[in-house]
C-alpha cells in the first residue's frame, strides 16, 4: 500500500498490502483502548469527506479516524453544496483541491468516480463505495474481524448471502477474502446474482440450508431497493422465507461461525432481530473496528506525520 497514494480498489492491495494494513491496525486497536484515543501521526493534514450519497457508518467512521490520526476534517454536504447551483464534480475536486487539502474520501452513486477524482485531484483519494462496484475499506475491516474473532482468514468459508448483484461490499469482500485464502460461496436467487460471475473465484449456490452448516462465516446483504430498477423478487417475505437468516437457520450454523452483516441491516428480512442480537453475531464489532482499520489507511497513504503512538 506504500506504493501508492491511493486506495481505489482492494485489488490494488493484494495480500501483502490487505496483511499490512491488518498489522497496522492492532496498533490503532490498542490506542483506541485508552482513556484518551488520540494520536498526533497526522497533524497538520486535513481530511475531506465528500459523500454524493447517504452514509451512517463509512463517513462518521472516516472522520472518527481522521480526528483520532490529530487531522483536520471537512464534510462536503451535497444539500448545501454548489452541486445544488449545477457545479459539475470536477469543478467540485477541483475547488477542494485548491484549497490545499490531503486527502479526499469519496462515495458516489456512479461506479468509476474515485479513479476519476483521482485523476483531477493531487490529494490521496480513498474509495469509500462507488455505485455496484466497491467498497475497499469496508472489506478491509471486515478481513480484520474475521482474524480478530477466529483467528485468520485463510481456510475459513465463507458465505456472502443475499443481493450480491448490487452489493460492492459483496465484490470488495470476495476480493479480499480469498486473496487471504478464503473460500467464499455466493449464495443468492438467480435474479440477484451478477449477469455474469467471470473473473469471480467463488462457488455459487441458491440453497442456503444446504451451505450453512458448512461456513465459518455467513456475511447477510440487504437488499438494496434503492438499486433495483425492476421487479426481482416475488415479495420481502419470500425472500425472507429462502433467504433470511431465522433463529431455526443460525442454529444450524457450525459451532464457532460468526455472523457478519455490513450495515444497514433490515432486521426481519435478511435477519432475525434476535439473531442480530445473538454473541456469534459481531455487527457491532465491524463497526469499532471500521475506526481503527480507516486509521490505519490513512496513516499508510498520507505518510508518518509524527509517531503513532504519542
Amino acid at each position: 500500500m506504500t506504493a501508492t497514494r491511493n486506495l481505489l480498489s482492494v485489488a490494488d492491495l493484494g495480500a501483502d498490502g490487505i496483511d499490512e494494513v491488518l498489522k497496522l491496525t492492532d496498533s490503532f486497536v490498542e490506542v483506541s483502548q485508552r482513556d484518551i484515543a488520540r494520536v498526533p501521526a497526522l497533524r497538520g493534514k486535513t481530511v475531506v469527506s465528500l459523500f454524493y450519497e447517504d452514509s451512517t457508518r463509512t463517513r462518521l467512521s472516516f472522520e472518527t479516524a481522521a480526528r483520532r490520526l490529530s487531522a483536520d476534517t471537512m464534510t462536503f454536504s451535497v444539500s448545501t453544496s454548489s452541486v445544488k447551483k449545477g457545479e459539475s464534480l470536477k469543478d467540485t475536486i477541483q475547488t477542494i483541491d485548491a484549497m490545499g487539502v490531503d486527502a479526499i474520501v469519496v462515495r458516489h452513486r456512479c461506479s468509476g468516480v474515485p479513479w476519476q477524482v483521482a485523476r483531477w485531484s493531487t490529494s490521496a483519494v480513498i474509495n469509500a463505495g462507488d455505485g455496484w462496484h466497491e467498497h475497499p475499506t469496508q472489506a478491509l475491516l471486515d478481513c480484520y474481524t474475521i482474524r480478530q474473532r477466529l483467528g485468520g482468514v485463510a481456510g475459513k468459508h465463507i458465505a456472502i448471502v443475499g443481493d450480491i448483484k448490487h452489493s460492492r461490499v459483496a465484490r470488495s469482500g470476495m476480493i479480499a477474502f480469498t486473496a487471504l485464502g478464503a473460500d467464499v460461496t455466493l449464495v443468492a436467487p438467480h435474479t440477484l446474482l451478477p449477469p455474469s460471475l467471470d473473473g469471480w473465484p467463488a462457488a455459487v449456490s441458491t440453497d442456503l440450508d444446504a451451505v450453512l452448516p458448512k461456513v465459518d462465516v455467513v456475511y447477510l446483504l440487504r437488499l438494496q431497493n434503492e438499486r433495483m430498477t425492476e421487479a426481482l423478487l416475488p415479495s420481502a417475505r419470500e425472500y425472507t422465507a429462502r433467504y433470511g437468516l431465522t433463529r431455526a437457520r443460525a442454529a444450524t450454523l457450525a459451532e464457532g461461525a460468526i455472523v457478519m452483516h455490513p450495515g444497514p441491516m433490515n432486521r426481519g428480512v435478511e435477519i432475525a432481530a434476535e439473531v442480530a442480537d445473538e454473541p456469534y453475531a459481531v455487527i457491532t464489532q465491524q463497526v469499532a473496528n471500521g475506526v481503527a482499520v480507516r486509521q490505519a489507511v490513512l496513516f499508510l497513504l498520507l505518510g508518518a506525520g509524527g509517531p503513532i503512538a504519542a
